[in-house]
């Protein structure tokens, strides 16, 4: 995967009250995804565009789109990446 296929799967973050304590709290961060992506493509994504490990991804489908929830080894990684993309 390059870096163009991983920008077309990763939307754009979700920010609501609930993903800033999922950073805190989880180490989780939110993100809208294509639809057609799956789990695997999520975390290969988010690890090119942002250089972070991810442990586990869950996915959900709302009236926004695809949501997909990633989570991170601890919350420092998390936080880090929150910053990164202007959550925090």
């Amino acid at each position: 995967m390059n870096v163009d296929q991983a920008n077309r799967i990763i939307v754009k973050p979700y920010i609501t009250e609930k993903t800033f304590a999922m950073v805190e709290n989880e180490s989780k961060v939110c993100f809208i995804v294509e639809r057609s992506a799956t789990k695997p493509q999520i975390a290969e994504a988010v690890k090119i565009l942002f250089n972070e490990k991810v442990t586990n991804v869950n996915t959900a489908r709302t009236i926004y789109g695809k949501k997909a929830i990633v989570q991170f080894e601890n919350t420092a990684k998390a936080r880090d990446l929150a910053t990164k993309i202007g959550m925090l």
